[in-house]
C-alpha cells in the first residue's frame, strides 16, 4: 500500500521539501551543502530531521531550525517535525568549502605556508577575552617594526576586531590587479575585517565564511617579504584556531593570560590545542601582572602565578619546554595608548609595561627559523 493511501508522508516528498531550504549565509540548499545528516519518518507521520551545523556555536542555528520545520511541516501527511542539530567534522567542513568554492577552483597559495618561507608566523591566542591579547599583539608588532623588521598583522579576531584602532590605521585597503594592498601604520602592514564592514557593523559568520576570509587575508593580500607575521586570534579554541592550523601549520602559538587562576585554566586549554594541531607553543605571556603604586609598592590586582601555572602545565602536556616569556604590569597608559592608536612601546617607551613588552619582543626578534619543514633540495641516494 502506498504512503499516499496510508497517509504517511513519503520520504521523497520530505527530501524535496528540504531541497527548498537554503542556508541563510551561503544561499544554497542544505542537501546540496551536505548539511542533512538523516531523515526518519514515523508511522504516525512524525518526521525527525538531523542537520549538520558547520560549528557548534552557529549563530544561525535557530534560523535553520525554523526553516527546516516550516518546509517539512507543509508536506502532506506530516503530523510533527523534530529537528536535531549536529556539528560537521573537519573533513566535512573541507568538503563543504570545496562545494562552495567549486571543485575545479585552485586552492589559493599562502606564501607563509610554503616550505621555503622564512617568515616567522606567531598566532597570539588566549583562553578567554579581556586579557589584553590584542594590546600585546599590536605592541609586539610595533616593537619588532621599530627594530627594522618587516612586520604584518592579521586581525583574525573576526567578531571582535580591534587591531586597526590600536595601531592608528585609518586607511582602507586598495586593490591592484587581483591583489589587496594592506594599509600600513607605524611600519606595520595590517589587514582586518573591520576595514571591509561599514561603521561598527557586527560580523555574523560561520565556519566556511570565516575560513574563506582568513584564506583571503593570507593569500590575496600583498604582504611582500615579511620577517614576522602576527595573527590576533579570537579567544578560545573555536573555528578560527582550527582554520589557522590548517592554513598555516607552521604557525607558532603565543599564549596570553592574566595571573588569575580562572584565566590561567582556560589559557592552558588554548595552548593545549597544539597537541591536536601539532603546532609549537613559543611561550606564555602574563598580562596585568601587578600595578605599581606611587610609593613604589605593588598591588597584585588579579592575584599571582597564573602565567607560570600555564607555562608549567603546557610543558607537561606538550612534552616540551613552554617558557614564561614575560610579565606585563597593569598600567592605564597601556590602555590609553591603545585607544589613541599609539602603542605604548612607542608612546611611552620608558614605562614598565613598555619595557616588559620590549623584552618579550627582543626574544622573538632574535629567533631564527630552523630547518624543520623546509625543503633542502636533497635527493636520497641508494648505496
Amino acid at each position: 500500500m502506498s504512503d499516499q493511501l496510508t497517509g504517511t508522508p513519503a520520504l521523497d516528498a520530505v527530501n524535496a521539501a528540504l531541497a527548498t531550504v537554503q542556508d541563510p549565509e551561503i544561499n544554497r540548499p542544505l542537501p546540496e551543502l551536505g548539511m542533512i545528516k538523516d531523515v526518519r519518518i514515523g508511522p504516525d507521520g512524525s518526521v525527525d530531521v538531523e542537520v549538520y551545523l558547520t560549528v557548534s556555536g552557529c549563530p544561525m542555528r535557530e534560523t535553520i531550525t525554523t526553516r527546516v520545520t516550516q518546509a517539512v511541516s507543509a508536506v502532506p501527511g506530516v503530523t510533527s517535525v523534530q529537528v536535531a542539530l549536529d556539528v560537521m567534522s573537519d573533513e566535512q567542513r573541507a568538503e563543504l568549502r570545496k562545494t562552495v568554492r567549486g571543485t575545479d577552483a585552485p586552492e589559493p597559495v599562502i606564501p607563509f605556508a610554503q616550505p621555503g618561507s622564512l617568515t616567522r608566523v606567531y598566532a597570539v591566542a588566549s583562553g578567554k577575552g579581556g586579557v589584553g591579547k590584542s594590546s600585546v599583539t599590536v605592541n609586539l608588532a610595533a616593537s619588532l617594526a621599530k627594530r627594522g623588521l618587516a612586520v604584518g598583522v592579521v586581525d583574525a579576531d573576526i567578531y571582535g576586531h580591534s587591531v586597526p584602532r590600536m595601531l592608528g590605521v585609518d586607511d582602507k585597503p586598495t586593490q591592484v590587479d587581483n591583489m589587496i594592498m594592506p594599509p600600513q601604520a607605524l611600519g606595520v602592514k595590517v589587514i582586518s575585517i573591520g576595514m571591509f564592514t561599514p561603521g561598527n557593523t557586527p560580523v555574523v559568520w560561520r565556519g566556511p565564511m570565516l575560513h574563506r576570509a582568513l584564506q583571503q587575508f593570507l593569500a590575496d593580500v600583498w604582504w611582500g617579504d615579511l620577517d614576522v607575521l602576527l595573527l590576533d586570534l579570537p579567544p578560545g579554541t573555536g573555528d578560527v584556531a582550527i582554520s589557522i592550523a590548517q592554513l598555516l601549520p607552521n604557525a607558532e602559538i603565543l599564549v596570553v593570560t592574566t595571573p588569575q587562576l580562572a584565566a590561567a585554566e582556560v589559557a592552558e586549554r588554548a595552548g593545549a590545542i597544539a597537541t591536536q594541531t601539532h603546532q609549537q607553543v613559543v611561550g606564555v605571556i602574563e598580562n596585568m601582572s601587578w600595578m605599581d603604586l606611587p610609593d613604589g609598592s605593588r598591588v597584585e590586582v588579579f592575584g599571582s602565578g597564573g602565567g607560570q601555572t600555564v607555562s608549567d602545565a603546557l610543558t607537561r602536556t606538550l612534552g616540551a619546554r613552554v617558557p614564561l616569556l614575560g610579565q606585563i604590569p597593569l598600567d592605564t597608559r597601556l590602555r590609553e595608548a591603545g585607544d589613541a592608536g599609539a602603542p605604548i612601546v612607542l608612546a611611552d617607551p620608558d614605562s614598565p609595561a613598555a619595557q616588559a613588552l620590549e623584552k618579550i619582543a627582543d626574544g622573538l626578534a632574535v629567533r631564527q627559523r630552523g630547518l624543520s619543514g623546509m625543503s633542502l633540495g636533497l635527493t636520497p641516494v641508494k648505496h
